[in-house]
């Protein structure tokens, strides 16, 4: 029987890992891939950065609003990013996949479809993990880096004086939920950004090697995310709102629906850009720009040097 022929039941276990890994091309960081009891990674560096996150059905995804590649994609991009953010370079992907035995064994193919393709864009592979039945579809994927003889940036560097920029794009992601809760499929370059994020990845090591201080992935927000440094780092944070980047579709989008697309920007989460901390003195490296300045110890996340009036973030059971 074919994988994209029925459930995930009829088609087995062996079967269905088979299918999603056979034919696969790894890094040459991938010493062993899928097959044995574990993988082997090289790790030049002697160091391995690594980070996991779980989405699960309902509520990081919904597969009438996303297509199974695009969560595969998703699912990979969360974690790559945290890789990123360390300033290391993403090496490999371990997958953790949970479903009920009724899914379409061909959701489960084009899901891993999707993390593969999202991993070979990072500049990683796929080198092993585990399926289990469930009452629900879970995807937990952990991530693996390697620093490349670079030290981590960690949250806790940033310093009185420091420059605060970002990497990516901010707002798409939380603009594309609000039309997708509307019951809407277009503008469709702002729907995609909440189907599947772009983090740049190579923006982190970039910033690593630039001598940045203080960084961190914007998951949950960017002033959420921020108050992350700020706190690890004992310093406050000052955000320019001339500095942000309101692109022209934001702005439709927001006015289509009545919303503020600087809030979006602000507070929305789920576009996994970076942002980092750098010296006040030399350029900022490429893909980087300014859209603030660290400011004096614990005096928290300001918006134009006042506290931002709206809440927002994700933080869960919250």
């Amino acid at each position: 029987m074919s994988p994209n022929d029925g459930t995930v039941a009829a088609i087995g276990e062996f079967a269905l890992i088979q299918a999603v890994t056979e034919g696969r091309r790894q890094p040459a960081s991938t010493l062993l891939g899928p097959g044995d009891d574990a993988a082997v990674v090289a790790a030049p560096d002697g160091r391995v950065v690594a980070s996991t996150d779980v989405l699960v059905q309902g509520v990081h995804f919904r597969l009438d609003w996303s297509s199974p590649g695009q969560v595969g994609r998703k699912a990979a991009a969360v974690n790559l990013a945290d890789i990123a953010a360390m300033g290391a370079k993403p090496t490999t992907v371990l997958v953790g996949f949970a479903c009920p035995p009724d899914l379409p064994a061909q959701v489960v193919t084009e899901i891993m479809d999707g993390i593969w393709a999202e991993a070979v864009r990072a500049g990683a592979g796929v080198s092993g993990g585990d399926m289990v039945g469930a009452d629900q579809l879970v995807i937990s994927i952990t991530a693996l880096g390697d620093l490349e003889d670079r030290e981590p940036v960690t949250r806790s560097g940033a310093r009185p004086g420091d420059l605060l920029a970002v990497s990516g794009r901010l707002g798409w992601a939380a603009a594309g939920l609000a039309v997708l809760r509307r019951g809407f499929r277009s503008p469709v370059g702002v729907v995609n950004a909440q189907r599947w994020p772009e983090p740049p990845y190579e923006a982190g090591p970039r910033a690593a090697t630039a001598g940045a201080t203080a960084m961190i992935d914007i998951s949950d927000g960017l002033l959420a995310d921020l108050g992350h440094i700020a706190a690890a780092s004992g310093v406050g944070l000052d955000v320019r709102t001339t500095d942000l980047e309101l692109s022209t579709r934001l702005r439709e989008v927001g006015t289509a629906l009545g919303a503020d697309p600087l809030q979006w920007v602000l507070t929305g989460g789920e576009d996994h850009a970076l942002a980092a901390t750098f010296p006040p003195f030399g350029d900022l490296p490429e893909g980087w720009r300014r859209i603030g300045t660290v400011t004096m110890p614990d005096s928290g996340v300001t918006v134009d040097g006042r506290e931002y009036g709206h809440e927002g973030g994700w933080e869960h059971w919250r």
